[in-house]
C-alpha cells in the first residue's frame, strides 16, 4: 500500500487537515530555527570575526559558515532518512526538530570573538553543521510524511500548503528581523538584541517537539511494515541500485527549487543593503512581503500541480522564475518605485519551490521514498546552496543583473528537466508508486 492505495476520490478530512496544519507549523518553525542565521548575516560578520579584518571578507566568511549547513544535509539527511524508512516517519520527524533547536538556542547564549577569540567562529560553525544535518532529515521526510497522509488527487495541495508552511519559517525569521531594527538602534543590536531571535528559536524548537507528539504514523509505512518491507536491505542500496533514472531529474529539480529560495530569501536582502543602500528595517519588510507571496505562490503551484499535473506545474514555474526575478531587479536598478509590487510578483513568480515536492514523491517508491528523496535533495541541495550564495555575493560587484542571468539559466535547467524527463519517467514512476515497488 502508498499514498496511491487511497480511493482516488477521497477528500480531505479533518484529520487530513489536523495533520497537515501539525507538519506545517513544526516546519515553519524548524526552518526559522535554520534561517534566522542570514537575516543577522551582517551583525554576526561584525560579532565572530576580527574587526581589522576588511568588512567584505567578513560578510563573506559569515555566509561561508552559513552555507556550511547546508554541505551537513547529505549526511544527516541520509542518516535520518534510513532510519524513516526503516524504523517509520514519525520518529525520525519529531527528532529532526529536536536536533535543530538546540544549537539554535545555544547560538544564543555563546561568546563572541571580542570574549574567546577564533573559538567563537569555530563554535558557531560547528552549531551550524548540527542544523544542517537536522534540516537535511526535516524537509524530505516532511514531504513523504504529508504526501502519505493526503488523499492522491489532492497531493499537489497538501504538499503546496507544506512548502508554504516551511517557506513560512522564512517569514517568522524576517518578522524577527524586522521587529528587531525597528525597536533596537544598529549599536544595540550589536550589543545584545541579536541574541533575541536565537533564544526565540530555541523556545519555537520546544513547541514545534510538542506538536508532533499529537501525529500519527503514516498508513503508507504502517502497511509496508505489516508486510514486512520496512526491513530488509539498506534503503540507500536499493536507491543507488535500481532507481538511478530518477536521481538526476531530482537533482536538477532540487537545484532549481534552491535557486529560488537562494535569490529571493537569502541574497536580495544583503544586496538591498550592500549594493542599493537601503536600510535593514525597509530590507526585512520587503523580504517579508516577498516571503508572504511565496507562499502563496507554493499554494498556487500544488492545485496546479493537481489540475495539470505535476511535470507541466514544474515547467509553468520555471519559466515565470526569471520573469520574477528579472522585474524585481529591473525595479531595484532603476531606482526601486515599484518596489513592494515588484517583489510580491517575485515571491509568486517563485512557485516552483510548492511545485517541485508532487514530482520528487513520485519519483521513488514508497519503501525506499524517504532515503531516495533525502540522497538527491540533500546532494544537490548542500553543492548548489553551498555555493551559490558565494559566488553570487562576489559577482554582484561586477552587475546587478547576476541574479537575474543566474535564475534564467535555472529556469532553462527546470524547463529541460521537465520536457525531456516527464514524459519518459512520470508513467514509469507512478506504476512503481502505485505498487508500492
Amino acid at each position: 500500500m502508498t499514498v496511491d492505495a487511497y480511493p482516488r476520490n477521497r477528500r480531505f478530512s479533518r484529520a487530513d487537515y489536523k495533520t497537515l496544519g501539525l507538519a506545517a507549523l513544526g516546519g515553519a518553525l524548524e526552518i526559522y530555527d535554520f534561517i534566522i542565521f542570514v537575516f543577522f548575516a551582517l551583525t554576526l560578520s561584525q560579532l565572530f570575526f576580527p574587526p581589522e579584518m576588511p568588512e567584505w571578507m567578513r560578510l563573506l566568511q559569515s555566509f561561508g559558515i552559513f552555507v556550511t549547513g547546508y554541505l551537513a544535509r547529505p549526511l544527516g539527511g541520509i542518516l535520518m532518512a534510513h532510519f524513516a524508512d526503516r524504523l517509520g516517519r514519525k520518529r525520525v520527524f519529531s527528532l529532526s526538530i529536536l536536533m535543530m533547536a538546540l544549537p539554535c538556542l545555544l547560538i544564543g547564549v555563546m561568546p563572541t570573538y571580542a570574549q574567546i577569540g577564533y573559538w567563537a567562529p569555530l563554535l558557531l560553525l560547528l552549531l551550524r553543521v548540527l542544523q544542517g544535518a537536522a534540516v537535511g532529515g526535516e524537509v524530505p521526510s516532511a514531504w513523504v510524511f504529508v504526501a502519505e497522509h493526503a488523499p492522491p488527487t489532492h497531493r499537489g495541495y497538501a504538499l503546496g500548503v507544506l512548502q508554504a508552511g516551511l517557506t513560512f519559517g522564512y517569514l517568522l525569521g524576517a518578522l524577527t528581523a524586522t521587529l528587531l531594527a525597528r525597536v533596537y538602534s544598529p549599536a544595540e543590536i550589536l550589543d545584545f538584541a541579536w541574541r533575541f531571535p536565537f533564544l526565540l528559536g530555541g523556545v519555537f524548537g520546544v513547541i514545534g517537539v510538542w506538536l508532533r507528539r499529537w501525529l500519527s504514523e503514516t498508513p503508507v509505512f504502517m502497511a509496508l511494515q505489516a508486510q514486512r518491507e520496512a526491513g530488509g536491505e539498506l534503503p540507500l542500496r536499493t536507491v543507488l541500485r535500481d532507481h538511478r533514472r530518477s536521481i538526476f531529474p531530482a537533482m536538477l529539480l532540487t537545484c532549481v527549487l534552491t535557486s529560488a529560495v537562494v535569490v529571493l530569501v537569502v541574497i536580495t536582502p544583503t544586496v538591498m543593503q550592500k549594493s542599493f543602500g537601503m536600510s535593514a528595517s525597509h530590507t526585512f519588510a520587503l523580504s517579508s512581503l516577498g516571503i508572504v507571496f511565496l507562499n502563496i505562490g507554493c499554494v498556487l503551484a500544488g492545485l496546479l500541480a493537481d489540475r495539470i499535473g505535476a511535470w507541466r506545474a514544474v515547467l509553468f514555474y520555471s519559466l515565470l522564475l526569471p520573469v520574477g526575478i528579472g522585474l524585481l531587479y529591473a525595479c531595484l536598478i532603476s531606482g526601486g518605485t515599484w518596489i513592494n509590487l515588484a517583489y510580491a510578483l517575485a515571491g509568486l513568480a517563485c512557485g516552483v519551490v510548492g511545485a517541485v515536492p508532487s514530482v520528487m514523491v513520485g519519483l521513488f517508491p514508497s519503501r525506499i521514498r524517504v532515503s531516495g528523496i533525502s540522497f538527491t535533495y540533500n546532494i544537490a541541495y548542500a553543492l548548489w546552496a553551498s555555493t551559490t550564495p558565494l559566488l553570487l555575493i562576489s559577482l554582484m560587484p561586477w552587475s546587478p543583473w547576476v541574479c537575474v542571468g543566474y535564475c534564467l539559466v535555472m529556469g532553462a535547467v527546470g524547463s529541460f528537466a521537465a520536457l525531456y524527463f516527464g514524459g519518459r519517467i512520470a508513467m514509469s514512476a507512478d506504476s512503481q508508486a502505485c505498487t508500492g515497488h
